[in-house]
């Protein structure tokens, strides 16, 4: 198999012999390439986006920024195949929650490695047939981490090092730019209108006058947002106006 078709596979751990053990096991699979083997959650945020792994085999416990902190702050980075590796089985709920694909409970023998490393695989295969656009965003809330759907979203506001996401009565914070937000969101239901504002259009009731002449928009929740000479025409574009 040529190196360019071979799955490419992260291993973040900070304990440098579970990294090894990693590294000895997958090393028996030619079809597999170790692109990226990170010691820290912080490393690993640099290196995931850079290297682009297929498969990363991530530890939930490290010091400063932990498996579900790591999840949480890769966005449109997120690998295709998560296998959480740890030596504390009360996360394996939240992690299958946050989307991991496997859960490995250190220690574990060759034949369940083998196992995780097989579903992986099919996983990353079926996702290369058939690729999806992402439809959830991670955020990580009191300690656990929560899968919302970008659908329900009604607009989006930015909080200097954060955006905050308004679900109804609910506000949600997340630990992303503006920039990186706009980035992913389908352009046919989402559209910038303001610096600091993203609306779903679908939650777009009206637009109003202001009293100063420019433009507001009104939500379907009640919500009156400032609507930017910058961003107007393409705002009325998307809404066929």
């Amino acid at each position: 198999m040529a190196a360019a078709e071979k799955i490419r596979v992260a291993v973040v751990d900070d304990e440098p012999l579970a990294r090894t053990n990693l590294r000895l096991l997958l090393q028996q699979h030619p079809e597999v390439v170790l692109v990226s083997e990170c010691g820290s959650g912080v490393e690993a945020l640099r290196e995931i986006p850079r290297k682009k792994p297929e498969i990363v085999f991530l530890d939930v416990q490290m010091p400063e920024c932990d498996g579900f902190d790591v999840l949480e702050r890769l966005g449109s980075h997120l690998p295709p195949a998560l296998v959480f590796v740890t030596a504390y089985d009360q996360y394996a709920l939240r992690a299958f929650e946050a989307g991991a694909l496997d859960y490995l409970l250190k220690p574990f023998d060759n034949t369940r490695f083998e196992r995780a490393l097989h579903r992986a695989k099919e996983h990353v295969g079926a996702r290369k047939a058939s690729p999806a656009k992402p439809e959830r965003v991670a955020i990580k809330n009191a300690g656990e981490v929560l899968f919302l759907p970008i659908a329900d979203i009604d607009w989006i506001e930015a909080a200097d090092y954060y955006v905050s996401l308004h679900v109804g009565a609910h506000t949600h914070l997340l630990r992303r730019t503006m920039a990186d937000v706009e980035s992913e969101l389908d352009e046919s239901r989402f559209c910038r209108i303001h610096r600091s504002a993203i609306v779903n259009l679908a939650r777009v009731k009206r637009l109003d006058a202001a009293a100063d002449g420019g433009m507001e928009v009104l939500l379907t929740t009640g919500v009156k947002l400032r609507l930017s000479r910058r961003y107007r025409k393409e705002f009325q574009n998307r809404l066929k106006l």
